[in-house]
């Protein structure tokens, strides 16, 4: 559990040194790049076995149908997070909100809490709400003034539902490989 929690903070660090501490970011140049891409690599590494060398401390018993939410909503928070991808025009919601990749942080991060019911589910997927939430703040205060993109055109929709149906059959294959049936039995 402390490599989890570890992990959780290094990536929280990473994440907003920027935002926290700008002069020293900036004053690293562009080396700062590969060392916070280095922390969250290591801090993912942290949180992945981490999680998985966790003890399984029962909280709550989340109920079967709550696996049909968390599917629906991963599949919305595929969409979210790619609807940014487009350069130029977006997808929605992509022009509607000013962080639809952090937004998607957060739907997966409670799509996962509602079927997770132990305590380093909490810690991870909370945590991990938890810096979405604080990023968002972060990052409007730093940067008030948001101009919305135009919205994109058919063929950008479509690409998106491609890519979305694409990540959702490799993060399932990805649950079985590891022996996790994110479609319930």
């Amino acid at each position: 559990m402390i490599l989890l929690i570890l992990g959780l903070l290094l990536w929280c660090g990473a994440h907003y040194f920027r935002r926290i501490m700008p002069e020293k970011r900036a004053a690293m140049g562009n080396a700062g790049k590969g060392v916070v891409a280095l922390l969250v690599v290591a801090s993912l590494l942290m949180m992945i076995f981490g999680y998985r060398w966790a003890d399984f401390i029962p909280v709550w018993q989340p109920p079967a149908f709550f696996v049909h939410i968390n599917n629906l909503a991963m599949v919305l928070a595929l969409w979210v997070y790619g609807s940014s991808a487009a350069k130029g025009a977006k997808a929605w919601p992509a022009y509607k909100t000013r962080h639809p990749q952090l937004l998607a942080v957060k739907i997966w991060a409670i799509a996962h809490l509602l079927v997770n019911g132990d305590v380093a589910s909490i810690i991870l997927f909370g945590g991990l709400l938890a810096w979405a939430v604080g990023s968002v703040i972060l990052i409007n205060r730093a940067e008030p003034d948001w101009v919305a993109p135009a919205p994109a055109d058919r063929p950008t929709y479509i690409r998106l539902a491609v890519i979305t149906l694409v990540m959702l059959t490799l993060i399932i294959a990805l649950h079985a490989w590891l022996g996790v049936s994110p479609v319930g039995t």
